[in-house]
């Protein structure tokens, strides 16, 4: 997923962008409450990590603007307040979960996976025999499991999203590697390499394709992509 992170505190910043990005998500971070809310409604995330106590705008007010605009990004709320009352509060503002701090990184990403589910019935991508399960994150083809790193999972979900079509270099960094295109870097062709060599060798057809000087397709022999 790609995920906004809006946290003031830089040491619980830094610990969530490096937790949420070693578990293969695509992370942003913003400091204050208004950048916050700006990134939410010009950027395109799979899942918001909102701290309640923000200076400027505090995370109640940057959910109750985005639900007021019909943004239905899935919300996780952090906060130091933990009675029942202040997290009936934060449920009613729109957030979907609200976690007490301090809290397990292992638990903030289960209940990141549960709030995206909700919105999405989708759960399992198919191109050809190539198969992915993203609950388990067991990826398989014509019966047999292939091992992904995180990144390379990541890489993988968004081309079986976009199968059939040209997905640019420029726009894998944007969103499997979150920053902007520098020409010079062979950061993708690296990646792609090593998840060619897992998805298609041993194997009789081909999914993954190299458009010349464009970027890269996944496609069934076939031409037909499901999800």
């Amino acid at each position: 997923m790609r995920i906004l992170v809006v946290e003031d505190d830089r040491e619980v910043g830094a610990y969530l962008m490096k937790g949420l990005t070693e578990s293969g998500h695509t992370v942003a971070l913003a400091e204050a409450g208004r950048e916050g809310l700006d990134r939410a409604v010009s950027e395109t995330f799979d899942a918001l990590v909102i701290d309640r106590m923000l200076p400027g705008l505090d995370g109640l007010s940057i959910v109750a603007a985005l639900r007021a605009a019909k943004n239905l990004t899935p919300i996780v709320v952090l906060s130091a307040l933990s009675d029942v009352e202040d997290r009936v509060v934060g449920l009613r503002a729109g957030c979907d979960d609200y976690l007490p701090k301090p809290f397990a990184l292992s638990e903030l990403l289960a209940r990141l996976d549960a709030v995206t589910r909700r919105g999405s019935a989708e759960t399992r991508l198919k191109v050809g025999d190539l198969e992915m399960d993203l609950l388990t994150r067991r990826v398989i083809r014509a019966g047999t499991e292939i091992d992904l790193l995180p990144r390379e999972f990541r890489l993988l979900e968004y081309l079986m999203r976009h199968a059939g079509q040209i997905v640019t270099r420029g726009m894998l960094l944007e969103r499997v590697w979150d920053h902007h295109f520098d020409p010079q870097t062979n950061v993708i062709d690296v990646h792609v390499s090593r998840l060619r060599q897992k998805i298609d060798r041993g194997f009789a057809n081909p999914l993954l394709h190299t458009i010349r000087g464009t970027g890269y397709t996944l496609r069934s022999p076939g031409g037909r992509e499901e999800t």
